[in-house]
């Protein structure tokens, strides 16, 4: 009888011990994987830089042909120094001088002209210090009544979308993402009564959108919300 027993446990710690080691195993993938990913990305991105910037720098002026090895990165601290450079240049009366003949004689070219005004503007919007970033997390109805999505506002409708929206209140401009890849999603235009602020920030929201909503901000920090009661409509 006891051999019996015996060979009944057997099996048992066998398999606690693999449960163990498959959780500890799993617990240390969490650990690793965003440290592993957030660095190789960072080595992709540096050695992009580097393949792209290093073939106009001369080869007198490489650090390889002092020391011997290719540092990685120089290419970056080229790029940066030389955008500070530009930047500063450009601020100047001889750099506005020369963007404006430069954009004068780019506006003569009809397909070039379109793809650079294109460029620029987006440029301007997302690089530019004003405050024209998303600063605020909401919700809005969409795709239908009853459906709610995280969305985030950016500015309020001007011109003629303003105008000819039939709402007599104000509307906004809000930028709706898709998930897992925020960087696409759908332009909205909604009048200011029909979307709701949240009190998270961008950054949380973003996270909820990307993580397909598996990353919830701290609840300790987050207000409930009350969405309003569309049923009586």
């Amino acid at each position: 009888m006891s051999i019996g027993l015996d060979h009944d446990h057997e099996p048992r710690r066998r398999r606690s011990f693999f449960t163990s080691i498959r959780g500890s195993f799993l617990t240390g993938l969490v650990v690793i994987a965003p440290i592993g990913l957030t660095m190789w990305l960072i080595w992709s991105v540096v050695g992009w830089i580097d393949g792209w910037v290093l073939p106009f720098v001369p080869g007198r002026f490489r650090p390889e042909n002092y020391i011997g090895i290719n540092l990685r990165g120089v290419g970056v601290i080229i790029f940066l120094v030389f955008t500070v450079v530009v930047g500063w240049l450009a601020k100047g009366l001889i750099g506005r001088s020369l963007i404006r003949w430069g954009e004068n004689l780019v506006d003569r070219m009809p397909v070039v002209r379109s793809v650079y005004n294109g460029l620029k503007q987006i440029a301007e919007t997302v690089f530019a210090q004003t405050d024209t970033s998303f600063d605020r997390a909401c919700l809005v109805e969409y795709p239908r009544r009853g459906i709610w999505a995280i969305a985030f506002v950016s500015t309020k409708a001007k011109g003629e979308i303003e105008r000819k929206i039939p709402a007599d209140e104000g509307k906004v401009s809000v930028f709706l993402p898709t998930t897992p890849n925020p960087t696409s999603g759908f332009l909205l235009f909604v009048p200011e009564s029909e979307i709701i602020e949240l009190d998270m920030s961008v950054e949380d929201a973003a996270k909820l959108v990307i993580s397909a909503g598996l990353v919830y901000p701290n609840k300790n920090q987050v207000a409930p919300v009350e969405l309003p009661n569309r049923a009586a409509e």
